[in-house]
Formats: C-alpha cells, sequence, structure tokens
C-alpha cells in the first residue's frame, strides 16, 4: 500500500471515526453517566469489535447478502429495532442517582456486538474494504483494520473524555435527564440517516 493510499486511508479513517453516530453517542452518554474509567471497556470493545468487523468484512462476510439477499434487510429492520431500544434506554437512565449495581455501561463483549448492529459501521467497513482493500487481500485487509483501529480509539476516547468534562454540569438532575433525552433523540437521529 503507497504513502498516498495510507494518507487517504487514515484520513478517512479519522473523519468516520471522529464524527457523530451511534457509537460516539453513546460513549458520550456513558461518560457522562458513568466516568471514563468506567467506560474503558465500551469505548475498548468498540474498537477492537470494529477491526474485527473490518476483517470479517474484508474476508467475505458480505457473499452471505448476496446468497441470501433478504438477509440485507432483517439485518436493517434489527438494527433499527435493537437501536430504539437503546435510545429508551438512554432517554431513561439516571445512573447519577442509582446505585452502581442497578445501572452500568456497556461491557467489553457487548460493545463489540454491537458494532454488528450498527448501521454506521456496517457503512464504514464496507467503504473501507471497498475502497482501500479492494482485492480482498488479507495483509490489505489487516492494514485497514489496524489503521481504523489505531485512529479509532482516540477518536472515540475523546467523545468519552467529553461526556466525563460534562458530568459536573450534568450534576442537576433536570439537566441529566435533558441530557440523556437528547442523546436519545441523536441517536435515533443517526440511525436514520444512515439507513436511508
Amino acid at each position: 500500500m503507497s504513502f498516498e493510499i495510507l494518507t487517504a486511508l487514515a484520513l478517512f479513517a479519522l473523519v468516520s471515526s471522529i464524527t457523530p453516530g451511534p457509537n460516539n453517542l453513546m460513549l458520550m452518554s456513558s461518560g457522562a453517566n458513568f466516568g471514563f474509567k468506567r467506560s474503558t471497556p465500551h469505548l475498548l470493545g468498540v474498537t477492537l469489535g470494529f477491526m474485527l468487523m473490518l476483517v470479517l468484512v474484508g474476508l467475505g462476510i458480505m457473499q452471505l447478502f448476496d446468497l441470501f439477499p433478504p438477509s440485507y434487510l432483517i439485518l436493517k429492520v434489527f438494527c433499527i429495532a435493537y437501536l430504539l431500544y437503546l435510545a429508551f434506554k438512554i432517554a431513561t437512565s439516571n445512573a447519577q442517582q442509582k446505585a452502581c449495581s442497578e445501572s452500568k455501561p456497556f461491557t467489553f463483549i457487548q460493545a463489540a456486538l454491537f458494532q454488528w448492529v450498527n448501521p454506521k459501521a456496517w457503512a464504514m467497513a464496507l467503504s473501507a474494504v471497498s475502497l482501500y482493500a479492494p482485492d480482498k487481500n488479507l495483509t490489505s485487509v489487516l492494514i485497514v483494520s489496524l489503521v481504523f483501529g489505531l485512529i479509532n480509539l482516540p477518536c472515540v476516547s475523546s467523545w468519552t473524555l467529553l461526556g466525563e468534562k460534562l458530568q459536573h454540569w450534568l450534576a442537576s438532575p433536570k439537566r441529566l435527564k435533558a441530557f440523556n433525552y437528547l442523546m436519545a433523540i441523536l441517536l435515533i437521529a443517526s440511525v436514520m440517516f444512515s439507513l436511508f
């Protein structure tokens, strides 16, 4: 892979990783409700889960959609339903007012698995592989995954830190409730824009 292609890939990874989407909005909400340290498994799950998704997409998982076309529609419906459920959970979250045992951030596994129902993650993975590893060569796919991982981790961390920085301002139950409603609405909006 040439320096020019690597540079273009890095810019693509930066723009797609730093812009708002389901992962970043959920990490911001998690940072605000639970703090950076407790949200660390969530953000690591996002980055490593997406890297694995990139590798599997690059190695041909999309052929399943070609073999069974209705599976794409099933995936879309499942994505929408699950993200609406998550938006409801965010809107009704009151983590700062609950005991720690009652409310918990996403685990590493939950965040990694979430990539498979995240429409933005699908769009990013399909675009990255088709643009920067069109030959589906294992080395090219691994390079794409590694570049995304190196760029994605600081990007998602920044959203989590931003959420944590808002904790003091969100100490008011009214502000926290409004923030959680706003995050839920933005999550739904990000899903709708990426599906249609």
